[in-house]
């Protein structure tokens, strides 16, 4: 797959050159493939509100779980935010109320779909970098209802890119995709080793996979993530938009409300902590790299700092070979910190599970110089203590994500 710029002519006038020195003159609004293509005189932006700029950025998907650490980290920075959700996923009002109460002033939100294209493009021409998160994050739930996962996952993103490209000046963007876009990658020869799967490939065992590994969609989900990743690669190639894609694994921390679906380390910690039963898809040796959300924060301001370096290019994101766990392993540690073992039920394999899958971060390190600082450990036991802490809130959300569990859609 070719992840460079292309330097031809884009259709809005701009050369796709990752650097842009000069701006077109435009003296009117024009249609823009739905979107009004915002006035631009002289290079400059248009002013609003006696002359400063409303320029900020703009979190699709931002109540949620990741977008609510990202918001906070640029809020606590001294930035503005604007937060582009519908709170359809259990809990994340509880995240917008604490954004709110925090930081009131710096923070936008706009209750909305990626799907309602006429409040996006309003959105996004607020806008100086975009970050896009707000998607259907469940492979059960795309095989329920794959056209809905589709509308929001592929359509979705696609309006996003269409929005940002009508603006004279388009932001820059960084949308996270995910690790499915490989398939189950069942061609991989494992074996069982002490409670976990590894590859018996002695470089895959010391490195994870790399960019290279050829994409695969496996499920709805899988193939409305992929060609959503790679409408954000094209939009650079072809229209010399400034974008980025995160590949990512499996992403933990504070403000998470994990299902069996998704986001399955805080799921283990809330069933914990609540006394409830787990239950296990396969035989729990399934291994995965976790990364602490506040690393995966990090890696997002370096992204938007090195965007000129990196459009154009997926980089593969996790906690890496250092921060490997399987779900036996996880049980065990849950033990240790709870003094008291959990009690699980085994149930058949899910379609497309991964037995393995643990990122390669190299790329993404040489660009920017990035790597995980909390490793699997300390980030499983800050999350298990802050969910301790705000035990009675997250009980109450508990029962009812699992009421909605299997149809959990951020924005």
């Amino acid at each position: 797959m070719n992840d460079e710029p292309s330097k031809a002519r884009c259709r809005n006038g701009h050369s796709s050159k990752s650097e842009r020195s000069e701006v077109a003159p435009i003296n009117r609004l024009k249609k823009f493939n739905g979107f009004k293509k915002l006035s631009v005189a002289n290079g400059k932006i248009p002013a609003r509100d006696n002359g400063r700029s409303e320029k900020l950025v703009l979190i699709t998907g931002g109540a949620g779980f990741i977008g609510t650490n990202l918001a906070d980290r640029l809020l606590e920075q001294g930035e503005r935010v604007l937060i582009f959700d519908n709170l359809s996923r259990a809990g994340v009002e509880q995240n917008l109320k604490w954004l709110q109460e925090k930081h009131r002033k710096r923070l936008q939100f706009q209750r909305a779909s990626v799907l309602d294209r006429v409040a996006l493009g309003k959105a996004v021409a607020k806008a100086s970098h975009v970050f896009h998160f707000a998607a259907q994050v469940a492979v059960t739930t795309s095989l329920d209802n794959p056209i809905e996962d589709f509308e929001i996952n592929a359509r979705g993103t696609l309006n996003l890119l269409e929005a940002v490209r009508a603006q004279a000046v388009p932001p820059s963007l960084i949308f996270t995709s995910t690790n499915k876009v490989y398939g189950d990658l069942s061609e991989v020869k494992l074996r069982a080793n002490n409670g976990r799967y590894e590859p018996v490939d002695p470089t895959l065992r010391e490195s994870g996979f790399n960019e290279a590994r050829a994409l695969a969609f496996h499920s709805p989900y899988g193939c409305s993530k992929g060609a959503a990743c790679q409408y954000v690669l094209d939009y650079a190639r072809t229209f010399g938009l400034r974008t980025a894609v995160f590949r990512m694994s499996c992403i933990y921390g504070p403000h998470q409300f994990g299902t069996e679906d998704q986001g399955w380390v805080a799921h283990f910690l809330i069933k914990a902590l609540n006394g409830a039963p787990i239950t296990i898809y396969g035989d729990g040796q399934q291994v995965r790299d976790i990364l602490f959300v506040e690393d995966l924060v990090d890696a997002f301001l370096l992204a938007r700092r090195n965007i000129q370096k990196i459009s154009g290019h997926a980089f593969n994101i996790g906690g890496g070979p250092q921060n490997t766990i399987s779900l036996l392993e996880l049980l065990k540690f849950i033990k240790e910190i709870r003094g008291e073992a959990m009690t699980a039920d085994f149930s058949d394999w899910r379609t497309a599970d991964q037995k393995y899958y643990v990122s390669n971060t190299e790329k993404f390190r040489a660009q920017t110089g990035w790597s995980p600082k909390v490793g699997a450990r300390e980030g499983i036991s800050k999350l298990y203590y802050w969910l301790q802490e705000f035990g009675p809130v997250r009980r109450k959300l508990t029962a009812r994500s699992e009421s909605l569990e299997g149809h959990s859609v951020t924005a």
